[in-house]
């Protein structure tokens, strides 16, 4: 008979076929991404030596004339764009998934349901379907302009507006699913002891609600973050493609530019950013120490 450490020195070999497939299918294009990032564009395009750092440089804002804004603030714009949407998404996500969670077992799957319809459609078409909804004409339109939120015979769309509903609307169930997760283990007996000691609503919510549904929050609030900061079909779609985000710079260099290390560089800072936000999420839900 095997004993549980012989089993185990066999069993590594089942992972080999997946270990295979993402070191050549995800570890080696990043390192390849992350090489070019350090090389310097050709004369036509594309890339070759020498080896240099000049596209941090430029990224950061330093170029041959001097410093000038325009990646750093591109960057920063997305970054608010991402937390904005975060934080949207948060504000609703937190009442629909009590809302969910209170219904009974018939209801809440009907809900749940209801809240994973978005990703049956295709981005694109929800999103053009936003410009239909949100256009000049439209009811929702002509509802805001009745009440002086916009002039009459102007539209919602192309606005920051619409391009907050459409990345609210597409993102939500990203948020909203995860924390549900947290929601439907609730322990309520917590927060009926919390109120029994005189605590408030806000007390309740704070002490005896929040420690138990932050790690949902957490990951829907990384979730929505990460991919929002890169996002910029919705952005150009519905803002009127009049604003610079990451994502579209990004395109822009390995598209019309042709200048690849540079483009390769923005793409390792948007790594980063991921990377980073993973680490918060899991240094934010690391099981905490209880004191003896």
């Amino acid at each position: 008979m095997h004993t549980a450490a012989q089993r185990q020195d066999k069993g590594w070999w089942f992972g080999v076929p997946g270990i295979g497939w993402l070191g050549m299918f995800l570890v080696l294009p990043l390192l390849a991404i992350f090489a070019v990032s350090f090389l310097t564009r050709g004369e036509y395009g594309g890339y070759g030596l020498p080896v240099t750092i000049e596209n941090y440089r430029r990224l950061a804002g330093w170029g041959e004339l001097g410093f000038d804004p325009l990646y750093p603030v591109i960057l920063g714009r997305s970054l608010a764009l991402g937390f904005g949407t975060a934080v949207l998404c948060f504000l609703l996500a937190v009442p629909l998934t009590f809302f969910v969670a209170g219904l009974n077992e018939r209801r809440r799957l009907v809900a749940l349901t209801l809240v994973m319809v978005p990703f049956w459609t295709n981005l694109l078409v929800r999103t053009y379907a936003w410009q239909l909804l949100l256009g000049p004409g439209s009811g929702l339109s002509e509802a805001a302009s009745t009440v002086g939120f916009i002039d009459a015979g102007e539209g919602l769309y192309p606005s920051w507006f619409a391009v907050a509903v459409g990345m609210v609307a597409d993102f939500l169930p990203f948020f909203a699913l995860p924390l549900y997760a947290s929601v439907e283990k609730l322990d309520w007996t917590l927060a009926e002891a919390a109120a029994d000691l005189g605590a408030n609503r806000w007390q309740v919510f704070r002490h005896a609600v929040w420690p138990q549904i932050r790690p949902g929050a957490v990951a829907g609030f990384i979730l929505v973050f990460l991919p929002a900061t890169g996002q910029f079909v919705i952005p150009d779609l519905l803002g009127g493609a009049k604003t610079a985000l990451l994502g579209n710079a990004i395109q822009q260099q390995f598209g019309q530019s042709r200048d690849w290390p540079f483009g390769s560089a923005m793409a390792c800072v948007g790594l980063v950013i991921m990377g980073v936000g993973l680490f918060l999420q899991r240094w934010l839900n690391r099981p905490k120490e209880v004191a003896p």
